[in-house]
């Protein structure tokens, strides 16, 4: 196994490193997300979000990775970015390699629901018509 590659950042996502992260001879199968922001949310237009994490967020995200690299037994990273985000710009980056493809989408769709569930990173979204909310607090 490799080091872990779980990384918060206010810089766009190097959605190449998250995969070579987890790049390895022995597995045939690799699969990414990419989590993007949307022109929309709940029936309202969206123009921007803006990230903001918790001092401990990177260590809860590494946390994550690890956890479900050791359950899964395979190479699991990630990348969350905090700050201004634009329309199209990447938010979250998982990604899972394996030996077969259906155990790598298991770990990589693991990865992601425990990141959007166990890290303290919360989304500002700023709508069209001039109002702003946190959402999912």
């Amino acid at each position: 196994m490799t080091n872990t590659f779980a990384l918060i950042s206010e810089n766009p996502i190097d959605e190449e490193a998250v995969r070579a992260a987890v790049g390895s001879d022995e597995h045939g199968a690799v699969v990414t997300f990419c989590g993007v922001v949307r022109d929309h949310d709940g029936g309202r237009a969206v123009r921007a979000l803006d990230y903001r994490a918790h001092p401990d967020a990177a260590r809860f995200l590494a946390e994550i990775v690890e956890r479900v690299r050791a359950e899964t037994g395979l190479l699991v990273a990630a990348a969350h970015r905090v700050g201004d985000l634009r329309i199209g710009d990447i938010a979250l980056y998982a990604a899972a390699s394996g030996g077969h493809r259906a155990e790598a989408f298991r770990a990589c769709e693991l990865v992601v629901e425990e990141i959007k569930r166990g890290v303290p990173i919360w989304k500002r979204q700023h709508y069209d018509d001039g109002v702003s909310e946190w959402v999912g607090l």
